[in-house]
């Protein structure tokens, strides 16, 4: 464990190791009972007997290297092809060794086992109201690139974050389905920023189902820079700058094959995302010991003032998890959308109420209408196909292209 030259044998051969700093051992207690153990402190493993008296026994060689490679995680190259048990027990030993919260370890480390294990690191990641969190852990929240569902809501993003290329990167676009945006102050530019890349070079969120972008000063105009997602089933628009309507409703339809659901879908339920995953610990190590409330330069009320001094790890865990106040007239606004199944819905028409007063017209005139119902049946018997990327593209988006 000094810094002595260090020597590997790999296939037969033997090569010096350079400019490679092993962890220091650890503190060792100065209590003359243990001084013979030391060194190798961490090595043995002490109980007590029936009679009480205390014995030692010696770990295995298998434990013995597991903290050793555990303190000098950064050091390792790669763990492709080590078997799942080994790394869930490396993570497990690193997370006790805190290595995951020095933050010019843990970005490199997690990559590693992201690298080679996925979406059994972390499947996914839960930061709803948690903006601290985020901006503080940008570079380790990038590792996670195998994430299913990402719950961003109320991360304060604004139209132009760094956040976006990693949503809109290769790294995601296999397997991210859910991804909740909604309460981030995101206008139509923020959008149409976000979802650039996607449109221009036809890459990211291919497997991207169901988005929520409630809460978002959004327009009708900002739903056409969602025809490029291929796979979308379902969004949450509520809270948004739209209108519920026959236009609105129309405007979807023909956008993105999506209908109206008269009541709530399950998908936007909160307490359906959740963190998921080996680094579910390791979130809750940053929430606890990096994330710190804003210190606030006056208090106004005693009360607060009471709670974050007799609680103040609960008060911060109650506050980021707080969910964002939502009136009654925003709960009755509720916009949900959704796919219907195949050749199981017709979108609602214009119903022609029945006049008691019989008018004559002319057969002619009733042909054509009959012909235009059909028409109109036959549009409505199948979802519209989306519009092509190309003829998406305006002249704000080829700037915003030259942007790049």
């Amino acid at each position: 464990m000094d810094n002595s030259t260090i020597y590997v044998r790999e296939r037969g051969n033997l090569r010096r190791v350079g400019d490679i700093v092993l962890a220091q051992p650890k503190p060792v207690s100065s209590c003359r009972r243990t001084n013979p153990f030391v060194l190798r402190k961490e090595h043995f493993i002490f109980t007590y007997n029936a009679e009480g008296s205390l014995r030692y026994t010696t770990k295995s060689l298998f434990d013995i290297t597991l903290l050793f490679v555990a303190d000098n995680i950064h050091h390792v190259d790669s763990l492709v092809g080590f078997p799942e048990q080994i790394g869930d027990r490396l993570f497990a030993a690193a997370e006790e060794n805190r290595i995951f919260v020095n933050p010019d370890i843990s970005p490199k480390a997690l990559q590693l086992f992201s690298d080679a294990y996925g979406e059994m690191v972390l499947g996914s990641l839960c930061l709803r109201n948690r903006f601290p969190l985020l901006h503080e852990r940008m570079d380790e929240i990038k590792t996670f690139h195998s994430l299913k569902c990402l719950d961003l809501f109320g991360c304060r993003l604004g139209d132009d974050h760094e956040m976006f290329t990693h949503l809109t990167s290769s790294s995601l676009a296999n397997s991210l389905i859910q991804l909740f945006i909604g309460g981030n102050s995101l206008s139509d530019v923020g959008l149409q920023r976000l979802t650039a890349p996607i449109r221009m070079m036809r890459k990211g969120l291919d497997c991207l189902q169901f988005l929520d972008v409630s809460y978002n000063p959004l327009s009708e105009r900002a739903l056409r820079y969602l025809t490029c997602l291929p796979k979308l089933e379902k969004l949450d628009a509520s809270g948004t700058n739209m209108k519920l309507g026959r236009g609105l409703k129309s405007t979807i339809w023909d956008l993105l094959g999506l209908i109206y659901s008269e009541g709530p879908l399950d998908t936007f339920d909160h307490s359906r995302c959740k963190t998921e995953g080996w680094a579910e610990q390791v979130v809750n190590q940053w929430e606890t010991n990096n994330t710190q409330m804003p210190k606030q330069k006056k208090i106004e009320e005693s009360r607060i003032s009471a709670l974050r001094f007799f609680g103040r790890q609960k008060f911060v865990r109650e506050v980021l998890n707080a969910a964002p106040l939502v009136n009654e007239r925003e709960e009755e606004a509720r916009l949900h959308f959704y796919k219907p199944a195949a050749n199981n819905h017709i979108p609602e028409k214009p119903i022609i109420s029945a006049t008691t007063h019989q008018v004559k017209t002319p057969w002619n005139n009733v042909k054509k209408r009959q012909r235009q119902s059909e028409r109109r049946d036959n549009s409505h018997q199948s979802p519209p196909t989306k519009r092509s990327s190309s003829s998406a593209l305006t002249a704000e988006d080829i700037d915003l292209l030259n942007s790049y």
